[in-house]
């Protein structure tokens, strides 16, 4: 490998990691009712999207009472539930949002 070459390959890696770090989130996050455990999941999302994705998130948060057909829709068979549906792949994560870490490597913003 040349040095034009090594230098086209690290500035095509530099501009992958720019990039990556800009991604937009949509996240959906699926809750029954106004319960405790639903408040503290919605509580929680948006503290740790608030702290690792400012202005790079966008959260709908989706009661499966008031809304069932998108509960079906998605296959919920827990809640609270958080979808991540961009960027790619899309992940499934269960429980009230406490476990930040485990959050962290679901958004893949955390290695495992």
């Amino acid at each position: 490998m040349n040095e034009t070459e090594t230098k086209d390959t690290t500035d095509e890696f530099e501009q992958s990691l720019q990039k990556s770090g800009n991604e937009k989130y949509i996240l959906r996050l699926y809750i029954t009712g106004i319960t405790p455990k639903s408040t503290k999941s919605i509580q929680n999302i948006k503290k740790i999207c608030e702290e690792n994705l400012k202005d790079r998130y966008e959260l709908d948060v989706i009661d499966i009472y008031q809304q069932p057909i998108l509960a079906k829709d998605e296959q919920i068979i827990a809640t609270p539930t958080l979808i991540k549906k961009l960027p790619l792949p899309l992940r499934r994560l269960i429980g009230d949002m406490s476990d930040k870490e485990r959050i962290l490597v679901g958004l893949d913003l955390q290695p495992k």
